[in-house]
């Protein structure tokens, strides 16, 4: 070519158009930050599916706390009613009680030892339903056991009785036994006690 677009020397200028740096920098950005929101909304939604990891509820790690139920207590072991003597005694003005009572709770598997009036310290002292009193060693053995039988009855020892026989003291407020199905399922629940209820762990 002449004139004023003459090309001079050996060399043609490149034609190549200039680099762009910048715009391929944001479009790296841009595909990482597309990429960290997906996977974080495919972990949100398994999360959802799935009802999360077990482990991680257990240890409160979610929010608020995760809740452990208390063991139950291991089962006791109780006297049989037919292993206790009872003396069933009469503290109050009412006539017949005593062998009322004794006729029944031999029906319900005790031995009766002594029916009878009960003695000056206790006669028409005994304002509630009755008074259980055995030694020291009855207070969680036999005494829990004739408990059953007479609701609402206070229990008492006294460490220097001997034997193991229990006293069974009818007080003015008794009408009668606990009907035997109630008392069946207390001597049940004795044996084998419930678990407490679960408590929530403090975060």
């Amino acid at each position: 070519m002449g004139g004023q677009y003459r090309i001079t020397g050996d060399r043609y200028p490149r034609m190549r158009r200039p680099r762009r740096r910048g715009r391929l920098v944001a479009l790296s950005v841009a595909s990482v930050a597309v990429l960290g929101v997906g996977g974080w909304g495919t972990l949100q939604l398994i999360d959802v599916f799935t009802g999360g990891d077990d482990s991680a509820s257990t240890l409160g790690t979610k929010a608020g706390c995760a809740t452990r139920a208390t063991p139950a207590a291991a089962p006791k072991t109780l006297p049989v009613p037919g292993t206790i003597t009872v003396n069933v005694l009469n503290a109050t003005t009412r006539g017949g009680l005593a062998q009322k009572t004794a006729d029944e709770l031999k029906k319900r598997g005790f031995k009766i030892g002594e029916v009878a009036n009960a003695p000056k310290e206790y006669d028409k002292k005994v304002k509630g339903n009755g008074v259980l009193l055995g030694p020291a060693a009855a207070l969680d053995t036999s005494l829990p056991v004739l408990g059953a039988q007479l609701a609402g009855a206070e229990r008492r020892t006294d460490p220097a009785r001997k034997g193991t026989e229990v006293d069974l003291i009818i007080g003015d407020a008794f009408r009668e036994l606990t009907k035997k199905a109630d008392a069946d399922r207390a001597l049940t629940a004795l044996a084998e006690p419930e678990p407490a209820p679960a408590s929530k762990k403090k975060c």
